[in-house]
């Protein structure tokens, strides 16, 4: 089932990624395939490490939001920066559906879509024609 709004709470090893209506949650978990970073180096140059991209954690944190008209992105560390950034790069349309990107440590599920319901509500207040809480 598609619905209006999604949140997604994530780290480098795992995501939470939830559909919500006024009266429903859809709950999906998305573990990434390498949840330890790693730096990669080029034979005989210091320094020249790069890290090694999540995109295909990515890809499947973007597959769960299909049918989305808006989401937000929240979790700690860098790794949500990077699934913006990615999907500003590679994923353009979900990009544009993306509300905002917060920091957040690791809240219950119920206070996670307590925040999302909230950002929405206010969002969709602002923006008179964006979808509503209806599912």
């Amino acid at each position: 089932m598609s619905h209006a709004h999604a949140i997604v709470w994530m780290d480098a090893k795992e995501a939470h990624v939830f559909q919500f209506g006024a009266d429903d949650v859809e709950k999906e978990r998305i573990k990434s395939h390498s949840p330890f970073r790693k730096v990669h180096h080029r034979a005989g140059v210091i320094g020249a490490g790069h890290m090694h991209p999540l995109h295909r954690y990515f890809d499947e944190i973007a597959e769960a939001l299909i049918g989305v008209q808006q989401w937000l992105l929240i979790g700690p560390g860098m790794a949500k920066t990077e699934m913006a950034s990615y999907t500003e790069q590679h994923l353009p349309e979900l990009n544009r559906k993306l509300l905002g990107v917060e920091p957040a440590d690791h809240p219950t599920d119920g206070e996670l879509l307590a925040h999302a319901r909230k950002a929405f509500k206010k969002a969709d207040r602002l923006r008179p024609n964006s979808p509503t809480l209806r599912g």
